[in-house]
């Protein structure tokens, strides 16, 4: 694993530490990070969530984008991000929110960021935020302008899950 060793800690989440359903376990939180937060980020977070709540891990979810903006017209979520949840079966909310740009809030709140895709990902958060860069999980997922969605999301879900059974041996769940 590149760097991000906070994933074994206890840190405060906006002020006081979120608290799981079962008594006395703390939520940890992964940050899942692209370029839009529109389609490969979204698919991670959801799968991640649906994944966790499955195996009662103590962890939640969430994604946001480096380049926000960048893009006229993304709202909601990918088309084909929606597609693939729903032939998994996997629940998502019925107006799922705007695309959301990255905050040096959100990365302090997390305990785990990864990037999806190491060459598109790393520039930007030197860029933008300096020293974390260094704390990320790369991965290697294609965008859509190099892969297809039938190749791309396949290899995201299994590093999805590959990702929930690391942090379930680590966490003990």
């Amino acid at each position: 694993m590149s760097g991000f060793r906070r994933s074994l800690e206890l840190l405060p989440i906006g002020g006081c530490l979120s608290v799981s359903r079962s008594v006395g376990t703390a939520v940890r939180n992964v940050l899942f990070l692209c370029s839009a937060n529109y389609y490969r980020s979204r698919f991670a977070e959801h799968l991640f969530n649906w994944l966790a709540s499955q195996r009662n891990l103590p962890w939640r979810a969430d994604s946001r984008g480096l380049l926000v903006g960048l893009w006229e017209g993304l709202t909601e979520m990918s088309h084909f991000t929606v597609e693939a949840l729903q032939e998994r079966g996997i629940p998502f909310e019925p107006a799922p929110r705007n695309p959301l740009p990255l905050k040096g809030s959100d990365l302090k709140q997390a305990h785990l960021v990864v990037a999806v895709k190491e060459q598109e990902h790393r520039r930007e958060m030197v860029t933008q935020f300096g020293s974390w860069a260094d704390q990320v999980e790369y991965w290697h997922i294609d965008d859509l302008d190099c892969a297809v969605p039938a190749d791309a999301l396949p290899q995201l879900e299994r590093q999805v899950q590959l990702l929930v059974e690391r942090l379930e041996f680590e966490t003990g769940s």
